[in-house]
């Protein structure tokens, strides 16, 4: 009985959810609305300010500008709470800001249709979202119209076919309760070949190697590399060491851009960047042991 009424209250609950109108709308006038896939993936943040809801009083990003170039790599570097989520959340338009505009393409995205504007990215989160289904569900998922082999090609294109076809029923097995049956490595190449058949324009990626082992980071990467070729990559960087090549890095702190360069010019003139830097190289030799 108290299961049932465990259950019941969640039903209940999800019910509720369900049924919360979303503030964030298309433009009320479908004539304003510019398909968002005729856009470029050129995206501008233009002085923006936001505040979360539930902290009024605590800007998480202060009059911000920023430009991710299409086709090129930016990474976000600083501290926790430095704004680097929060730009990927305005980003995908689960919030708008209290000032400033965001652009895609050169167009506020606020006059695209949501939903268009998202089938444009895709996130390759640290933990992804996997589910108690088989291996062709958790790929298609986002995706589903997309057929069995274009499944299995973008599983090759992750360099996840290998493993794939070594489980007891190959793309038919089930993978357990948030991919319980997969290793980290595993599971971030089934997230990278679901963002590669998506095939978006725009890739948010919040650093997916950041807690794997050297042999799992290495075909995780090579993943990566695939998947980021000619699209605008926006990184959320835990460890710098991987976004050294990347084309600019921006160094935040506080809800604001300290600096924006690449790897060399910011160890040269940024103080927080050799600041965070140093401060990695100096547990490199804990975590190693």
């Amino acid at each position: 009985m108290g299961e049932l009424q465990r259950a019941a209250g969640a039903t209940e609950r999800l019910i509720e959810v369900l049924h919360i109108e979303s503030h964030i709308l298309p433009p009320s006038n479908s004539n304003e609305t510019t398909p968002a896939a005729s856009l470029t993936s050129e995206i501008q943040f233009e002085d923006v300010t936001f505040h979360y809801p539930s902290r009024p009083s605590q800007a998480a990003t202060h009059h911000l500008s920023l430009n991710a170039a299409q086709g090129k790599v930016l990474a976000l570097v600083g501290p926790s709470g430095a704004g680097k989520t929060t730009i990927f959340e305005l980003m995908q338009r689960f919030y708008d800001p209290q000032s400033g505009c965001i652009t895609l393409g050169g167009v506020d995205i606020k006059q695209l249709d949501p939903n268009e504007l998202r089938q444009q990215m895709a996130l390759v989160p640290q933990q992804p979202a996997l589910f108690s289904n088989d291996v062709f569900y958790n790929i298609r998922y986002g995706t589903p119209n997309a057929t069995d082999q274009q499944v299995i090609e973008a599983a090759k294109k992750a360099h996840a076919d290998e493993f794939i076809m070594q489980l007891p029923d190959g793309y038919h097995s089930y993978l357990g309760s948030r991919g319980v049956r997969l290793s980290g490595g595993q599971r971030q190449r089934i997230a990278i070949a679901r963002a590669i058949l998506k095939d978006p324009s725009i890739l948010l990626l919040d650093e997916a190697t950041s807690a794997l082992d050297s042999e799992s980071e290495h075909h995780v990467q090579q993943a990566l590399e695939e998947l980021m070729r000619d699209r605008t990559t926006i990184i959320i960087a835990h460890r710098l060491s991987t976004i050294q090549h990347a084309d600019q890095i921006a160094v935040m702190e506080n809800g604001t851009i300290v600096e924006i360069g690449d790897h060399q010019s910011l160890i040269q003139n940024c103080d927080l960047y050799q600041r965070l830097v140093e401060l990695q190289f100096k547990h490199m030799p804990t975590q190693a042991n």
